[in-house]
């Protein structure tokens, strides 16, 4: 059976808010938006930016049941000048009684690296505009009774931890574990739960070692893990070989890969893994 595909919105830019050096808050609105459905609390949307800076012109969805792969085929097949550049970012929050969905954006400033979503984000401004395809489930799960919840990740990841802490009830356990460039990258991540926080910064294997040493409350673990898809396997192995968490209570999302970018072709290691998330 061929996955029905999300609704899509053409959105403008309605405010912009610097959290960070690195992150920036982009606010975006359509009337497209009205209604649509929250997912889960790391939901993701695919972007839709223009080559011209123009409006987003994505194919119709196909009239022949195939859904999503073959609307997707058919976006390969518009001649690459034309083809929109599509990127999944997740949704930090959505109004969706306002048509209102918020973004953070990874930024690179004055460094001159990062994809056309990041240099995008870096010069938005009101009344800019983006396509929107979606929200869907990315990797979240929901648990069941596990009462102590473990998130781990980079920045990238920080949207959908801040949007997930923000779901949790009093009386609740989480530790988030987050790295970051440094110490101007720290944000504050609210919830009504009891939540201690580490903050890591950047270095080759800083982020396992720091899941390695943290001390989780007592009770059964539902772990999410997301960021760069090598780190992410290696914290997932962690939890799984050594601290003995039961492979369907860790969530697990590979967003971004080092050296490849979301334009290249998946690695046999990237259709592991998602084989493994579908199964679940």
């Amino acid at each position: 059976m061929s996955q029905e595909l999300p609704g899509y919105a053409v959105c403008r830019v309605t405010g912009v808010e610097p959290l960070t050096p690195r992150m920036r808050r982009i606010t975006l609105e359509s009337d497209d938006l009205v209604g649509v459905v929250e997912v889960a609390p790391d939901q993701q949307v695919k972007l839709f930016f223009a080559r011209d800076g123009g409006i987003p012109e994505i194919p119709p969805p196909p009239e022949d049941g195939s859904g999503v792969a073959g609307w997707y085929a058919r976006y390969l097949a518009v001649p690459e000048d034309r083809r929109p550049w599509m990127r999944s970012y997740t949704v930090r929050a959505l109004a969706a009684a306002a048509g209102r969905m918020t973004v953070d954006f990874v930024v690179h400033p004055d460094s001159g690296h990062g994809g056309p979503a990041s240099r995008w984000a870096a010069r938005a401004g009101i009344g800019d505009v983006v396509g929107v395809l979606g929200p869907a489930i990315a990797g979240y799960r929901m648990p069941s009774d596990e009462p102590v919840r473990l998130l781990v990740g980079d920045e990238t990841a920080l949207p959908a931890i801040g949007a997930i802490l923000e779901t949790l009830p009093a009386g609740m356990c989480a530790v988030a574990v987050v790295e970051v460039s440094g110490p101007a990258e720290e944000q504050t991540l609210a919830s009504a739960a009891g939540v201690d926080v580490h903050w890591v910064h950047r270095g080759t294997g800083v982020l396992l070692e720091a899941v390695r040493e943290v001390r989780l409350p007592d009770g059964p673990v539902f772990a999410w893990v997301a960021g760069e898809a090598s780190a992410v396997r290696a914290v997932r192995r962690h939890l799984v070989d050594e601290r003995g968490i039961d492979r369907g209570a860790v969530a697990f999302t590979g967003y971004w890969r080092r050296e490849l970018t979301q334009d290249d072709a998946p690695t046999e290691q990237d259709v592991a893994d998602a084989t493994e998330q579908a199964h679940g």
